[in-house]
Order: C-alpha cells, then sequence, then structure tokens
C-alpha cells in the first residue's frame, strides 16, 4: 500500500484498483501504470508523491487502492 512507503522511498505503480472513474482522474494527474512515484510526505492518512518535478496529494482511499512495487536505489 502506498500509504505505508516511507518518505523518500521510489515505488512502481503495478496497478489501480478502481473503477473507470478514479483510473481517468489519476490520468488527467499524470500517474498511470507503469509510472515512477516519489514518495514525499504523509499527510494524515494521505500520501503526497512527486513525478518529474510534480507533486499530486492522494488521499488514503485512493493511496491505498494503488497495487505498487518499491523500489530499490530507484532501480529494480
Amino acid at each position: 500500500m502506498l500509504s505505508t512507503v516511507p518518505v523518500g522511498q521510489k515505488v512502481r505503480l503495478i496497478s489501480i484498483q478502481g473503477g473507470r472513474k478514479l483510473i481517468r482522474r489519476l490520468v488527467a494527474l499524470g500517474i498511470t501504470q507503469g509510472n515512477e512515484l516519489e514518495v514525499l510526505h504523509h499527510r494524515g492518512g494521505g500520501v503526497v508523491v512527486g513525478k518529474g518535478g510534480n507533486r499530486v496529494a492522494l488521499g488514503v482511499g485512493v493511496a491505498d487502492k494503488l497495487e505498487i512495487e518499491v523500489l530499490t536505489d530507484g532501480v529494480l
């Protein structure tokens, strides 16, 4: 779960366990399957992730629907 990943850790988004509406919303934010993201902050139960200089805040409900893979040293 993305909400449990420590700050500074890089992850790869494997899949989105949500409906079409959630997937479209995330795509509009630039978050798609296969993207690498960095966990920047934890806010309440949510998380702020960074990708290519952009930051996106995700609530705990959305963060828990993202299946991720933790990257070691930024590379698998």
